[in-house]
């Protein structure tokens, strides 16, 4: 029997995946290394390519709502306002910190001092008959003196180490910010010119794949920009106002670090579910170096103002602008985090939510299919 053309083009096909798959797991440390060496070489690129996609998200916004004539420098001048104003931020943010913590070290080590004769006398009160933990406590002592006296004398003894450690540091160094720059150039240029590289990306893919899946693929791609933005910009807006809402908070009820908790916050909010409780004990170890009672107070304030963040603030700015059940939202966090950190938890969620609404509508088309309504379903 004579087979089909397009038989045997899918016969060759799948006989030349089953031998790349073979060849892989015979060579697996072999193509481990090659798979770093090209991650190694395009990671500038990727990186690029995402500081064009959040830089992307205000510029668009700059773009049709400042910038509303489209002349040829309108691209130049939103990217121009967009850059200064994430300069402005960092200025803001760096100024407003750096000397705030300054004093923060320099009062936790006066608070540390204080705080130790407390301890002591706690102790005193409660394990008076417990020798071990009298003699620990009695022996507790913080002096900044000896600290540095012994912060020299490790200087001293491993002098060749560090000064390894400090050359390797440097090369590192040197490397980030080569490969910063890099990324940097290239989102440049992208953002520049991303409807020229739109189009020919477009003419790449149409004259590789066929017309059904090319425009299968643009509306997948268009999905998960829209879900990616929406999310990036929810997350941002939302953390801001968590932050300077706490800010406030603990100036009205005069909690120390004010500004540095609330700059913590608004930061590690950014981390979806967990990033605010991160804050939190940061805030909560300052705030008790100084009174363990206002630290008291910091944590029931917290807890007020994260139901009202929840339950308020997050649905109406963030919204259903990822479409995702809080249970997805869980599991991508949890699968994110562990298999990428902090940047799979902000990666995951807007990801997991285009496959989520993808499967979704797959479901939808096989319903129909089957003369079967959702609504029908019970």
């Amino acid at each position: 029997m004579e087979l089909k053309k397009e038989t045997l083009k899918q016969i060759r096909g799948l006989i030349l995946f089953t031998a790349v798959v073979i060849v892989c797991l015979w060579k697996f440390d072999t193509v481990i290394a090659v798979l770093r060496f090209v991650l190694n070489v395009v990671y500038p690129f990727l990186l690029g390519g995402a500081i064009a996609f959040v830089l992307n998200v205000p510029m668009n916004f700059v773009e049709c709502h400042i910038c509303k004539t489209k002349t040829k420098y309108a691209r130049g001048i939103s990217l121009m306002v967009v850059l200064l104003g994430v300069a402005g931020i960092l200025a803001l943010v760096l100024f407003g910190l750096i000397p705030q913590l300054a004093d923060t070290f320099a009062n936790l080590g006066r608070s540390m001092q204080a705080f130790i004769p407390q301890v002591q006398e706690w102790a005193d009160h409660w394990f008076h008959n417990n020798k071990e933990i009298m003699s620990f406590v009695n022996n507790l002592e913080f002096d900044w003196n000896k600290i540095m006296d012994a912060g020299m004398q490790f200087l001293r003894n491993g002098a060749g180490s560090v000064l390894e450690s400090t050359i390797n540091t440097a090369k590192n160094i040197i490397g980030a910010l080569a490969t910063f720059f890099i990324a940097f150039v290239f989102a440049m240029y992208i953002l520049l010119q991303k409807e020229k590289l739109g189009r020919q990306a477009k003419k790449v893919l149409y004259a590789f794949v066929r017309k059904g899946r090319a425009e299968a693929t643009l509306e997948v791609l268009a999905l998960t920009y829209k879900t990616f933005s929406n999310f990036l910009t929810g997350q941002c807006v939302e953390a801001i106002i968590l932050g300077a809402m706490f800010v406030i908070a603990m100036t009205i009820f005069r909690l120390p670090y004010a500004l540095l908790t609330g700059i913590v916050i608004a930061f590690t909010a950014l981390i979806p579910i967990f990033g605010a409780f991160i804050g939190c004990v940061v805030g909560v170890f300052l705030i008790f170096m100084v009174s363990p009672f206002k630290a008291l107070v910091f944590i029931i304030l917290f807890l007020v103002l994260q139901q009202i963040e929840g339950n308020l603030i997050y649905p109406h700015v963030v919204g259903n602008s990822v479409g995702l059940p809080s249970i997805w939202v869980l599991a991508a966090v949890s699968v994110g985090g562990s298999l990428m950190g902090i940047v799979g938890m902000l990666i995951f969620i807007p990801l997991m939510s285009v496959v989520y609404a993808l499967f979704r509508e797959v479901v939808y088309i096989k319903l129909k299919q089957k003369n079967i309504y959702p609504q029908n379903i019970e």
